[in-house]
């Protein structure tokens, strides 16, 4: 495949299916090596290790554009995904190239749904999955969306009446209202604002009234349209968004694929939803029905409360009721139904809830998959890792925000849990694998065990370099300079995400999400609020819920977040709280003001069964607006017959008997999951420091072995008892990560402990360097005795992106030493390692250090194959005025959404930049 990339057009072809032959034999190599570095031990440690599934490997999103696909170009995709590492797919057909339109396959069209059912069957050959998303583009919609059932919004539009004036008017919302409005209800308040039901003085659109008693307000409520469209729909796909407060709309938008997806032969995985971007939609024709019913009282007498432009408590009332609503109405007519007509097709769903107008935790549980996302680039101190400002925007990767899916995986007992990954990471072309590996290990750590790449274009042998791409994301795709080392990060995603679906969660404490402080205020006074990954400020940072969660975080306690729904299905077992996913031992709740009857009560309630229930803070009033004034005072008479008390947080977990990790303290970030008697520990040191030393372990455990993610090696780890406690040896350099595993039954060999006996040996040797694959063209070999990035070497190195071989002689050192460590300083960007014709492993993360046991005596010969990223290329294309940017819609944007001009950049730096260092180590096994 690696020709796909680098090969001139008229090449391409020619060259794929041999290219093709050696990757698979280099993939075989990288998986038996799991580099960053070779496996030097026995295979007794393999045992430790799961078994390496379609699921356990990462998966792509898969964008088709303009569906303008082939079989041959279909199955050459599938066939590179499966031996690069990557299980499975999630297809979402867009927008097209231009030129193109030719090719260009109708949504739902037999030829279509021919070629859908062709790739699950190739897939499911290759032993690959298939997820796609229900439509094209995003959100739900399409051209089977009447107006009837198309996203819904009210409008409202007031009259102004004088005592003893005719009023006769044909009522209509403003002229800007551009989409059609049914007037629903026509609504009077006087001055004292008290209410006349006046839809029945309605006729044929027109009020014929004179107020008798008093000036009056008039509201004509109708039930409007967003008109909002399918964003970046495919050909066949274009149409209205979907109204998601409809069971009756959801049903009638998915009948085309009931006939359709009974054609298919092959077996979807599953039906992935994206985040929920459906604009200013407040409303659905049922809507005041729907609100007595889940309410208690009738809305329209305190539409005057609900549209209040000031911040005053009755209004708020009213529009908490209001947003509970809403996100009611989402959850049960539509994402229950949808996910109840996927599994009785045998689909999953996996289902992006932020964004969503209601509680997250609820709208993610209801999914089989919950998937959450990463927005831009997050700093990180790990030494060396580069994150240069002019490529990339600030990152929405919250630790908090994150673990509104997974605490909602893990209570609801679903075993995966997914993630959007990478997008906008940086900027187009400039995105390296060293830098993907924090971003990935954050989500992890927060309760990920399921990543999507975002993402993977379909581009066809005609596209020619560097193909067709998505405006937005990382390009995992053969056409990309990364993807030849791309198997290594896949490799390590695979290690770790089998590691994290084993067994169960293990947080003990849950912490109770006051959602109501959300929805009581008054928030400018919009009905519709979403609760977005990019708004944080506006619901989430100050407030006391996500400050205890961060404390919870760093002393070291593992937490999941609890809904008010969940709260009601939790059980008491000796002492334990017991939810369908798992059981926990307390509940935190934070400072809020807010808080429902239904959930004070059952808190009381599960504390008299003798669970921990730790109060932060205590509710001052109920939520909402029905008898509020009669449920404050039960709230108040509850707290005090049952003495109820703030304590601190330390003293309530530890009266629970919830021990902390304290390996925190070293600056380590964590996550605990139990399979048995074992606890599997995934650490990860983003800190500037190397961590070396005994971390504690809360609790004793009888032993503790080492699994290395990167190389996939193995040994028991050394061990002690300090007061209690189990401390085991861990050596985590600055940007790297270790699993632990505790109360193995298994008897493995030792761990290798490498600690370095003195300061590195500068290796200052003269150097060849080929360029061996790549382009535009292939500049000439070079001799350097000083590293220095590649781009200096002339015009044609400039330009060039793709692959060199490095090539020097040195002598073994005089120095004794049991074994030797390669730091190979600073690598633009990855580097596949041979010493002496022995291949060592693939360095493609910082720190970029493989160690390579013994040297030889005399002479010995150190081998790379740098690989660097495409910018170079693309830069010299747009250079030279070659157009590559043909698509429609959104064609083609940088990082802040500006057009995309590659011409404005400087060279990146290429190649090997060093220094490089051989370290002499000792060994350390007992």
């Amino acid at each position: 495949m690696q020709g796909i990339v680098f090969s001139d057009l008229n090449l391409i072809s020619m060259r794929f299916y041999v290219n093709s032959i050696f990757l698979l034999m280099g993939f075989v190599l990288v998986l038996s090596c799991k580099s960053q570095e070779s496996n030097d031990f026995s295979n007794s440690g393999d045992k430790l290790w799961p078994e390496v599934t379609q699921t356990t490997k990462p998966w792509t999103r898969w964008w088709w554009m303009g569906s303008a696909v082939d079989k041959l170009n279909l199955k050459e995709h599938l066939v590179a995904f499966q031996k690069a590492g990557l299980g499975g797919v999630e297809i979402t057909p867009i927008y097209g190239a231009k030129g193109e339109e030719s090719n260009f396959l109708e949504h739902l069209s037999p030829k279509w749904l021919e070629l859908v059912d062709y790739t699950i069957t190739t897939a499911d050959s290759l032993g690959l999955g298939v997820d796609m998303v229900l439509g094209t583009g995003w959100p739900y919609g399409g051209p089977q969306v009447e107006q009837e059932y198309a996203a819904t919004k009210l409008v409202i539009q007031k009259y102004p009446l004088q005592q003893g004036t005719l009023f006769n008017e044909i009522l209509a919302p403003d002229a800007k209202e551009k989409q059609p409005a049914r007037l629903t209800a026509v609504l009077a308040y006087d001055v004292d604002e008290n209410f006349k039901d006046l839809t029945a003085e309605v006729e044929d659109g027109r009020l014929n009234w004179t107020p008798e008693d008093s000036d009056y307000t008039v509201y004509a409520v109708f039930t409007g349209k967003t008109g909002q469209q399918v964003k970046r729909a495919a050909p066949g796909g274009a149409g209205y968004t979907l109204d998601h407060y409809s069971k009756e709309a959801f049903e009638d938008y998915v009948q085309p694929y009931d006939t359709a997806f009974a054609k298919l032969s092959g077996n979807l995985r599953a039906i992935f939803n994206d985040s929920y971007e459906v604009y200013g939609t407040d409303f659905t024709p049922k809507f005041f029905s729907f609100f007595k019913e889940q309410r208690g009282y009738d809305l329209k007498p305190h539409i005057n409360l609900l549209l209040s432009d000031s911040d005053n408590d009755l209004g708020n009332r009213v529009k908490s009721d209001y947003r509970e609503t809403l996100s009611d109405l989402l959850l049960q007519q539509f994402n229950e139904p949808w996910t109840a007509w996927s599994n009785k097709k045998g689909y999953k769903t996996k289902l992006q809830a932020h964004g969503s107008p209601g509680n997250l935790i609820d709208l993610y549980a209801a999914a089989d998959i919950p998937e959450c996302e990463t927005f831009g680039s997050m700093p990180y101190d790990i030494k060396g890792f580069r994150r240069e400002a002019e490529n990339i925007r600030t990152g929405d990767a919250d630790p908090v925000m994150l673990k509104f899916s997974s605490s909602a995986g893990h209570i609801a007992g679903k075993p995966l849990v997914s993630s959007e990954t990478f997008t906008w990471l940086r900027e187009h072309f400039k995105t390296a694998l060293s830098q993907t590996k924090p971003e990935a290990e954050e989500l992890l750590l927060n309760g990920v065990n399921h990543i999507f790449l975002h993402g993977s274009t379909y581009s066809p042998e005609r596209a020619g370099w560097p193909g067709w791409k998505f405006y937005a994301s990382v390009n995992f795709s053969p056409k990309n300079t990364i993807w030849k080392d791309a198997p290594a990060l896949f490799s390590y995603l695979t290690n770790v995400q089998s590691v994290l679906q084993e067994g169960k969660p293990d947080n003990e404490t849950l912490l109770y999400w006051p959602i109501y402080d959300q929805y009581n205020s008054y928030k400018d006074g919009k009905l519709f609020f979403q609760f977005k990954i990019h708004s944080l400020n506006e619901w989430l940072l100050d407030t006391p819920f996500y400050k205890t969660t961060n404390e919870l975080m760093q002393k070291g306690y593992g937490v999941d977040f609890l809904s008010d729904d969940f709260l009601q299905k939790v059980k008491v077992s000796d002492g334990q709280l017991v939810l369908p996913g798992g059981t926990y031992k307390s509940i935190v709740v934070p400072d809020s003001e807010y808080m429902p009857l239904a959930t004070l009560n059952k808190l009381i309630e599960l504390k008299k069964q003798g669970a921990s229930i730790i109060f932060l803070g205590l509710p001052e009033s109920v939520p909402g607006f029905f008898e509020f004034e009669a449920k404050n005072a039960t709230l108040k008479n509850l707290i005090a017959e049952n003495n109820l008390a703030i304590t601190t947080l330390q003293s309530g977990l530890g009266a629970a008997e919830i021990e902390p990790e304290n390996l925190v303290n070293t600056g380590l970030k964590f996550i605990r999951r139990a399979d048995g008697a074992s606890k599997i520990y995934y650490l990860v040191n983003h800190t500037a420091q190397d961590v070396a030393t005994f971390i504690p372990l809360a609790g004793t455990v009888a032993n503790a072995v080492i699994l290395d993610p990167l190389s996939r090696k193995a040994g028991a780890a050394i061990t002690r008892d300090r007061a209690g406690k189990t401390e085991v040896k861990v050596q985590i350099a600055s940007g790297d990560a270790l699993i632990l595993k505790t109360n193995v039954s298994e008897i493995i060999q030792p761990w290798e402990y490498a600690e370095a006996t003195a300061t590195g040996i500068l290796l200052e040797s003269d150097w060849e360097i080929t360029f061996e694959e790549g382009g535009p063209v292939l500049p000439e070999s070079a001799k350097l005795q000083t590293l220095k990035s590649w781009t200096s070497l002339g015009e044609d190195a400039e330009h060039f992106s793709g692959t060199a071989r490095y090539t020097t002689t040195f002598e073994k050192p005089s120095q004794e030493a049991d074994a030797w460590r390669l730091d190979l300083g600073d690598v633009r960007e990855s580097a596949e390692v041979w010493l002496n014709g022995n291949y060592m492993g693939t360095a493609w993360s910082v720190p970029y250090q493989l160690n390579l046991g013994q040297l030889k005596n005399g002479k010995n010969t150190l081998t790379l194959r740098v690989t660097n990223l495409a910018a170079n290329r693309l830069r010299a294309k747009e250079l030279r005025g070659e157009e590559w940017k043909t698509f429609y819609e959104i064609n083609m944007v940088n990082k802040d959404y500006k057009p995309f001009d590659a011409k404005v950049w400087e060279p990146t730096p290429s190649g090997l930049l060093g220094p490089i260092e051989l370290i002499p180590l000792q060994i350390e096994t007992k």
